[in-house]
This record gives C-alpha cells, sequence and structure tokens, in this order.
C-alpha cells in the first residue's frame, strides 16, 4: 500500500467514526418519542407479565428505546466527551422512568391479578444473568458500529432491554411486595452496567478513543474512566456468584429432598409423594410433604424419614412434616385394604 491509499483508508476509517458518534449521538438524545416509546414498551411487558407470555415481554424489549442512551455513555467516556455523557445520562434516566411510571400505574390499576412466574423469574439475579448482559452489550456495540450489522440492533434489543425487570420492579411496589422488587430492580443494574461496561470495551477496542485521538490512548486512561463501572461490576460478580452458589445448593437441597422423600414411601405398597414444599423458618427447614396411601404413617416411620433427609445448605436443621390424605382402593368385591402400606414398626 502506496502513501495515497493509506492517507485515503485513514480519512475513510475517520468518516466511518464520525458517522457512528453521529448515529450514537442520535440514538441517545432526548426526546418526546424516546418518553413514548419506553412508555408504551413497558405497557406492553406489563401485560405480557401479567399474562405470563414471554412473547409478549420480548415485544416489550423490541419497542424499547434504552439500548441508544446506554451506548452513548459508553461512547462519551471512551471519547473523554462530558457533553454527550451528560445527553445520554439525562435520556436514560428519563425513560427509565417512564417505565417506572407506567408499570407502576398499571400495576396498582390491576392490583387484584396475581405475581405470575415471569415477574418472579425477574427477582433473582444471579452470575448468568451478568454473563447474558455482558455479551448483550459487546453484540449491541458492535452492531452500532458495524455497518452490515445495523439491523442486529433490533435482535440485540431483545437480548439486552431492561423493560421487563424494571416493569417488575414497579408491579411489585404496587404491590408492596418491597424486597422481590430490590430484586428486579438489582438485575435492571446488573444488566445496566454489564451493557454499559462491555459497549465501552468494544468501541475502545475499534479506536473510538477521542474524537480528536484516535490512537495511542493509553489503556489506563480507559480503567480510569470506567472505573465506576469496572468497582460495581466485580461488586456484582462477586455477590452474583455467591448466591448463584447458595442457589445451586439449594436447589440441589430440595432435590435430593423429594427423591429420598419419593423412594423412602413410594417403595411403600400403595402409597405416594404427591407434593414437597419448603419453608424457612428460624434455625430450621420445615420439608411438608404431602402423602396419599391407604394407611398413615407412625410418628415413628416420620423420624427415620427424617433422619435420611440431606441437610439444608444454610446450616439449619430440617424437620419433616407429612400430611397424609387417605385412599380408598375399591375392586369389584368392595373395599381393598392393606396394613402393611409403610411396613411395619417392629
Amino acid at each position: 500500500m502506496d502513501k495515497n491509499e493509506a492517507m485515503s483508508a485513514i480519512a475513510l476509517q475517520s468518516q466511518w467514526q464520525e458517522t457512528v458518534r453521529e448515529n450514537i449521538r442520535e440514538d441517545a438524545s432526548f426526546s418526546k418519542a424516546h418518553l413514548l416509546m419506553n412508555a408504551l414498551a413497558a405497557t406492553i411487558a406489563s401485560y405480557g407479565l401479567f399474562a405470563n407470555s414471554p412473547a409478549v415481554v420480548i415485544g416489550a424489549m423490541i419497542v424499547a428505546m434504552l439500548l441508544g442512551p446506554i451506548v452513548g455513555i459508553s461512547l462519551a467516556l471512551v471519547d473523554s466527551d462530558p457533553k454527550i455523557l451528560l445527553k445520554s445520562l439525562l435520556s436514560l434516566l428519563s425513560g427509565i422512568v417512564a417505565v417506572l411510571v407506567t408499570a407502576f400505574i398499571i400495576g396498582t390499576v390491576h392490583n387484584d391479578m396475581p405475581i405470575t412466574s415471569e415477574i418472579m423469574a425477574r427477582t433473582v439475579p444471579n452470575f448468568l444473568d451478568l454473563m447474558i448482559a455482558l455479551t448483550g452489550g459487546v453484540a449491541g456495540a458492535y452492531a452500532t458500529v458495524s455497518f452490515r450489522l445495523s439491523l442486529a440492533l433490533v435482535g440485540v434489543a431483545i437480548a439486552t432491554a431492561l423493560v421487563p425487570p424494571l416493569s417488575s420492579a414497579s408491579i411489585l411496589l404496587a404491590r408492596g411486595e418491597v424486597t422481590l422488587a430490590i430484586g428486579a430492580l438489582e438485575l435492571a443494574i446488573v444488566n445496566l452496567v454489564a451493557i454499559q461496561f462491555s459497549a465501552s470495551v468494544v468501541l475502545w477496542l475499534t479506536g473510538f478513543r477521542r474524537v480528536t485521538r484516535t490512537s495511542g490512548q493509553p489503556i489506563t486512561n480507559f480503567l480510569r474512566q470506567n472505573l465506576l463501572s469496572i468497582v460495581i461490576l466485580v461488586a456484582l460478580g462477586v455477590s452474583l456468584s455467591v448466591s448463584s452458589r447458595y442457589a445451586i445448593a439449594k436447589q440441589l437441597f430440595e432435590t435430593k429432598t423429594r427423591v429420598t422423600l419419593q423412594q423412602e414411601i413410594n417403595s411403600s405398597l400403595g402409597s405416594h409423594v404427591s407434593g414437597v414444599r419448603f419453608e424457612k423458618v428460624p434455625g430450621e427447614t420445615i420439608v411438608r410433604a404431602v402423602v396419599r396411601g391407604p394407611n398413615p404413617p407412625s410418628a415413628k416411620q416420620v423420624a427415620a424419614m427424617e433422619e435420611q433427609l440431606p441437610s439444608p445448605p444454610d446450616g439449619t436443621r430440617v424437620t419433616l412434616r407429612i400430611r397424609f390424605v387417605q385412599v380408598m382402593i375399591l375392586d369389584r368385591d368392595g373395599l381393598l385394604h392393606s396394613d402393611t402400606a409403610f411396613g411395619s414398626d417392629e
């Protein structure tokens, strides 16, 4: 490549970067349309959450306009542009407020509707959510700076939207479920910070480092500009890793407990476990099992089964309580009877 070709390539790259910057600034700007679209997205998401419909929730993610301001913040940090930073923050905060207020109103109006699994699924963030958000931020930023992938922004919006957890938080606040609402807000914060940081990394690596200086910026400057995001990400990573390990241990405990009870009870002729619930009280974990069969177990048999159960991951004492439902088995000769449904105490 001769000198003229090299200069032409540099000029084309500079022109491309300025075009991308202008597109990001436009997407990150505050407008009435921005507020309206986010309010509509919150409306769709709220009713989708109430309907327990993942498809409707995905539709809300597509309508939402929160990804643009997040990428705008990322560009402002790597470009050292405080003007764009303030504009992007204003746009993002106004969009978040629009979502929260809209969802709170809907949650208040429909206060009699049950809390669905789609809402509950967004109240317990874990380490997997952090990794998904980081990956989504990379995809969003890369699609933003690539002309060939510009249409992929619609698909990226699905993966990186903040509307569903924000709507869940407002709906739960309208019900007075403060603890669950905080969990949903935590998920929204996880998504927000992770998307912003990963987008900053992509923009920095692709040359968006300063408007007047597109190369040679030391990595220490990038780390300093994104220090707050890094600190929050590390704190969230540690917290979510701990909660994920506990969640996995809890799931293993509950699964093993169900299997143990089924093996102990189902081996008895004519008896079976129809349901198991777990309840936390100070100092102990209560395992409530519903058993159906011809004859109830004795207290001695319940104590023996309790000893076979695994220990809870939080170190509390496990207590087994069986709700027995008698089942009458009939044939053409009348009532069948078994005295050995749970074996002998002898």
